[in-house]
């Protein structure tokens, strides 16, 4: 079956001057004729991206879209029309963003986080109105899960945050070592699934595991800076929370633990790796 806003594999019937086409349960679909790779010809398989194009009809492109019909995606608003606004989603057609489904009033150049989704009427649109495509939670989650997490509200307990690209959930403000932004793609774990199927999330693995993380952040850290980070246990939250996205805590239990094993020498400006030398 044909699916429109998203890729799919066709066999070439004919190539014609306006390009090749391919014979579909949903019509003809033409890729045009600067896009037929060299060599093409009747029979051959493209992969190949369908949507409809400004004339309502089914066209093919090898260009890759920024998202495709089931993806949340942070896209820039071109220009806003009588019909609502178009966003740049990487191919000819712009991505139209209905005035019906926006959440609030945007203007060009700015970034948006929306949905893509098939409308009835057959035409690829946006949507600000994230909620509709939250599901509710199913046995495919359980409590330990790590998961995907996409931000995309805040409200006055923490984050809130699709799992897995279906089901909502909350970063408690107790759980953010920094505030998140709206779109920010976060690795987390589900921490409680609630009686009334409500998900907390967390960015902490927790115990040992969560230790060995702290530790690989810190080493990592301090590689990717030639052994040393303007950091000691006198930085301030705000300047470990930047640099490591680790609380004030967690990082003095780290590099406590770093200096007992001998990996770390801590001065009076930061800490530094012992087998790197100062310059």
């Amino acid at each position: 079956m044909l699916q429109i806003g998203n890729y799919n594999q066709l066999t070439i019937t004919r190539i014609t001057p306006s390009g090749a086409v391919f014979k579909t349960d949903e019509g003809d679909v033409l890729l045009p004729l600067r896009l037929v790779p060299t060599g093409a010809e009747a029979g051959t398989m493209l992969d190949v991206f369908v949507y409809v194009d400004s004339e309502e009809r089914l066209t093919a492109t090898t260009k890759k879209p920024r998202a495709v019909v089931g993806d949340f995606a942070i896209l820039k608003v071109l220009e806003t029309t009588t019909v609502g606004s178009f966003l740049d989603w990487g191919l000819e057609k712009d991505l139209l963003l209905p005035f019906g489904e926006q959440t609030e009033p945007v203007r060009r150049g700015d970034q948006v986080l929306v949905r893509i989704y098939l409308h009835s009427t057959g035409r690829i649109v946006a949507t600000t109105k994230l909620d509709k495509f939250i599901i509710p939670v199913d046995d495919s989650l359980a409590e330990g899960d790590e998961v995907d997490l996409l931000v995309y509200a805040h409200t006055d307990l923490g984050a809130k945050v699709i799992i897995n690209n279906n089901f909502g959930g909350l970063l408690f403000h107790t759980e953010l070592v920094i505030k998140p932004k709206c779109g920010e793609r976060l690795r987390g774990y589900v921490k409680k699934i609630r009686d009334d199927g409500k998900v907390d999330v967390t960015l902490r693995i927790g115990g040992a595991q969560e230790a060995f993380k702290d530790r690989e952040v810190v080493l990592a850290a301090l590689a990717a800076h030639n052994g040393f980070l303007p950091l000691t246990d006198k930085s301030s939250p705000e300047a470990i929370a930047q640099q490591l996205r680790l609380s004030k805590k967690s990082f003095k239990k780290t590099i406590g633990g770093l200096y007992k094993e001998g990996l770390i020498s801590m001065l009076p400006d930061g800490i530094r790796l012992r087998d790197v030398q100062a310059p």
